[in-house]
């Protein structure tokens, strides 16, 4: 009899088409499901019959909750090397190897860099007026040659983004916990000694930082309310790194001049969320890693997960 694979959350519809399924095809029953389910309970009734089930980022939490409704899930494979929406020790109390699979940085620093430029250059409105006959030049665009980008974090994709930013001839900067002058000089970057220099000077302040219990609300209200009137924040990074209420009054009234964001507390954004209404603010439904390259690598990478469980040499496991 075959396993049952299901590969959850494809909301493109891509997932089949990414990977050579017919690998697995003699061993594994695979199938597809674009659309989100929230609930538990109900994502159970449509998947408790798998023993594999392939999950792409945190679009879905599998907390103890929904392991346990899980009986027969012997595999559970996550796009990336790392996700905080699985209870990894819960799956392996009760037999669940998980796997991760490739992951690229780029997507998210260029989405970045999308969000930055669209804020600076008032992309949206403009082309909006465009389209429906409204005013020719109604913006003033913010120049970034010669302005201070403030990067918090400067791992794999803050790194990428701050040598963007030196092409651009803007002053870079710097700041985490444990950032040296060298490797900030490494990224084209000055460190600075503490983030409230960073939040003070920065016309735009760009957040690269892990999600945890140690970044959870580093921006919250007051460290918004050392950010210049003028300043943009841009975050690509996890929601929980800036307190999502704190950010909404700052736009509302008017405190920093606007803000792009990727990531939301709750996804997919609830339809009556402010987030949807505030006008200066580039919203985007977390399409930092969501492109061809990274799609092949995820969905490949699962593949390659699946056969060598079938195999007994699992790989890339992560509990």
């Amino acid at each position: 009899m075959k396993i049952k694979c299901a590969v959850i959350d494809d909301f493109q519809g891509v997932a089949e088409s990414l990977a050579d399924w017919s690998r697995v095809g003699s061993r594994v029953d695979v199938r597809f499901l674009r659309g989100h389910e929230p609930n538990p309970e109900r994502l159970a009734e449509r998947i408790g019959d798998c023993g594999i089930v392939v999950a792409m980022r945190e679009r879905t939490p599998f907390r103890e909750e929904l392991l346990a409704r899980l009986p027969n899930l012997r595999l559970l494979v996550t796009s990336g090397m790392r996700n905080a929406s699985i209870d990894l020790d819960a799956a392996a109390r009760q037999g669940v190897t998980v796997c991760g699979t490739p992951s690229a940085s780029h997507p998210t620093a260029e989405l970045t860099w999308a969000l930055l430029l669209g804020l600076a250059r008032h992309v949206v409105p403009e082309n909006a007026a465009l389209r429906t006959g409204g005013p020719w030049q109604q913006t003033i665009g913010t120049d970034l040659h010669g302005r201070r980008l403030g990067v918090i974090g400067l791992g794999k994709i803050g790194s990428r983004v701050a040598r963007v930013g030196a092409a651009f001839g803007m002053d870079v900067v710097a700041w985490s916990p444990a950032l040296t002058d060298e490797r900030a000089a490494e990224a084209g970057a000055r460190r600075l000694p503490a983030l409230d220099d960073l939040l003070e000077t920065s016309d735009f302040v760009t957040v690269h930082v892990k999600g945890g219990e140690r970044t959870r609300g580093l921006l919250g209200a007051d460290e918004l309310r050392r950010m210049r009137p003028s300043a943009y924040l841009i975050n690509t990074s996890r929601a929980s790194v800036v307190d999502q209420d704190a950010l909404a009054d700052a736009l509302r009234e008017g405190r920093i001049a606007g803000a792009g964001v990727d990531v939301y507390d709750i996804e997919p954004l609830p339809e009556h969320h402010e987030y949807r209404t505030l006008p200066n603010l580039l919203a985007t439904p977390h399409l930092g890693y969501v492109t061809q390259d990274n799609y092949r690598g995820y969905f490949a990478g699962a593949l390659e997960d699946i056969e060598a469980f079938l195999a007994g040499e699992p790989v890339r496991v992560l509990n």
